[in-house]
């Protein structure tokens, strides 16, 4: 069952429950306080028309100067308490702001990571980022703020509302005549405005998401020359969030002005009643003088209610958003079973294992695969022949429909995921640079390495080279995505950051790809020194980089149709025999 936003907010805020007592008591304190002013004059209009028959001659204080003096300096204790109040509602609530916001952008992003691959592909990048930066600060900027006057309100109204009733109830029903009119009108505003501000949110997203594709695009875009069809398409998507917004202000805005008319018959009949309660000797001028005064206070709080409101609702469309994300369940869980990262040996085994993306045409289809530990083998087929997911359900990322996936005998699925990834060093054809410095991405995984321990593993990845010609070598800034430098210097400093997590299994997608014919063969020979003792699983279109490996299995649509080494996939004449050929100029078509 779905809960209410403030519901689910106060759950997550429990840990600060004293905090939110204490900021919620000042906010009551400044607003009551903040009311003495009216009763004061009240009081003093007592004085000076009653005088010792006055409200505090009743305490015993008989001269009228003295009781001038006394209500003095009681005002002095008003402002004094009010200050200090409002001093402590700020403080507090604006710390609350700042911790909740902390901790909801930490947990949301905590959990995020949890989520599953297929969490990411169905979710856009720029509404993720949406929700983590901005629905979390339009929740901080609501308690900074919003929750103080939502208080305050209550306060003031219920304050204001029970010195009515004491000193003139017979008038005091007239006054709050409007009260039900307005509140009824209040949350039929808001009930229509809830689902505006949603769509607000939402488009929030969206112009995220569009922005965040294009600035990582921008290459793109600039050669295509498309600069204006995506000036448009953001133009589009900034019109439509306005066009939302506008649709929730027309109807907010007109809460105001008709919520001033009801407020203008209370004061009216206030006026009116209880100047004839005085004429008739029913009612105190001094009272009359503070019934005058304070009705605005009783009504006047109302006209800022739907502004209130409004706030309140744009801070709860962000909750719901938020909180969704946080009620996202983690498709793939942690296993119990530990697998100390010195005991593994490198076994890997695929039994009879299908994967499918979505519920789409299975990928993987009872595919069956033994790897010896410290062997070398290599993976080639047709792209979309399931390559690449083979080693994504090796690491998690996916986990099969049937069959299973076992590391030394035991079933992934039972390993803790920290555990399970520790293990493996995995070098992706699409390689993802941190912007930072050169050194700090190869160390990126083994945050404890020495910069010795760094540089052997540049070298022996081939890019110790490269990296001392950089302007700051290994403290070069490599720019996001790692943009500042070329393909092959990536994949290279790729390759580093697995040799220097120095796992047992080792999986190389396509990590040669983006080199030229000369670094690749300095990888080789590399790869020949790191692979020893390690088992290693070495994805590749280049069949050259898989010639020596230990056994060469041959993927289409989703199974195993030839295995052995190079030399005998090469007698066998099949697949790999006609890859080879191709690769090799032998048999290609001349154009």
């Amino acid at each position: 069952m779905t809960q209410v936003p403030l519901v689910r907010l106060l759950r997550y805020g429990k840990p600060y429950q004293v905090q939110v007592w204490g900021a919620t008591l000042c906010s009551i304190f400044r607003t009551l306080f903040d009311l003495a002013p009216p009763y004061l004059i009240g009081v003093a209009v007592d004085v000076v028309v009653e005088q010792e028959a006055s409200l505090i001659a009743r305490f015993g204080i008989q001269d009228p100067l003295t009781q001038l003096f006394v209500l003095s300096l009681l005002t002095i204790a008003t402002w004094g308490l009010e200050s200090l109040s409002q001093y402590g509602a700020d403080k507090l609530w604006r710390n609350l702001a700042q911790t909740l916001q902390h901790e909801l952008r930490v947990d949301t992003y905590n959990h995020l990571q949890e989520l599953d691959l297929a969490y990411f592909e169905d979710h856009s990048t720029g509404t993720l980022l949406s929700i983590l930066n901005d629905d979390i600060n339009q929740l901080e900027r609501f308690l900074n703020s919003g929750a103080q006057d939502l208080i305050s309100f209550f306060a003031r109204v219920c304050a204001v509302g029970i010195s009515f009733v004491l000193l003139a109830p017979g008038i005091a029903w007239w006054a709050m005549v409007p009260i039900p009119f307005i509140l009824w009108g209040t949350f039929l505003f808001q009930s229509r405005l809830a689902p505006r501000y949603d769509t607000v949110r939402d488009q929030a997203g969206l112009i995220s998401d569009r922005l965040s594709n294009n600035l990582s695009g921008i290459a793109t875009i600039k050669s295509f020359t498309a600069e204006a069809y995506e000036s448009d398409r953001v133009y589009q998507e900034s019109e439509a969030y306005r066009r939302g917004n506008q649709r929730a202000i027309a109807l907010s805005v007109a809460f105001q002005p008709l919520i001033r008319f009801l407020i203008l018959l209370g004061f009216v009949l206030t006026l009116y009643l209880g100047g004839r309660e005085v004429l008739q000797g029913r009612l105190t001028v001094g009272t009359y003088g503070f019934m005058v005064f304070i009705v605005q206070d009783l009504l006047w709080p109302f006209t800022f209610l739907s502004e209130i409101m409004d706030e309140y609702q744009r801070a709860m469309a962000s909750v719901r958003r938020v909180m969704g994300l946080l009620d996202t369940p983690i498709a793939i869980p942690h296993g119990d079973r530990v697998l100390p990262l010195s005991s593994v040996h490198g076994e890997v085994q695929f039994e009879d294992i299908t994967f499918a993306y979505n519920g789409r045409h299975p990928v993987l289809k009872d595919l069956s695969l033994q790897i010896p530990p410290g062997n070398t083998i290599g993976i080639v087929g047709a792209t979309g022949s399931g390559k690449s997911t083979l080693v994504k359900l090796l690491l998690r990322f996916y986990d099969v429909q049937s069959g299973r996936i076992l590391i030394d005998g035991n079933d992934i699925r039972e390993l803790h995921l920290l555990e399970l990834r520790q293990c493996i060093g995995w070098v992706s054809q699409d390689v993802f640079l941190f912007h930072g410095t050169v050194a700090d991405n190869i160390r990126y995984g083994s945050l404890n390495a020495t910069q010795e321990q760094i540089i052997h593993a540049a070298k022996l990845a081939e890019a110790h080279d490269f990296i001392e010609q950089l302007p700051q070598g290994y403290d070069t800034i490599v720019g996001e995505r790692g943009q500042k430098l070329s393909g092959g210097q990536r994949q290279r400093l790729a390759i580093a950051r697995a040799i220097l997590k120095d796992p047992p299994i080792l999986i190389l997608d396509e990590a040669t790809s983006a080199v030229d014919n000369e670094t690749e063969a300095a990888i080789q020979r590399s790869l020949a020194k790191i692979t020893q003792n390690r088992t290693t699983i070495a994805i590749a279109h280049r069949l050259s980089t898989i010639r020596h490996a230990d056994g060469i299995y041959v993927m289409d649509k989703g199974q195993i149709v030839e295995q052995g080494t190079h030399d005998e996939l090469l007698e066998q004449g099949g697949i790999y025999a006609g890859l080879w050929r191709v690769q090799l100029g032998v048999g290609a078509v001349a154009v």
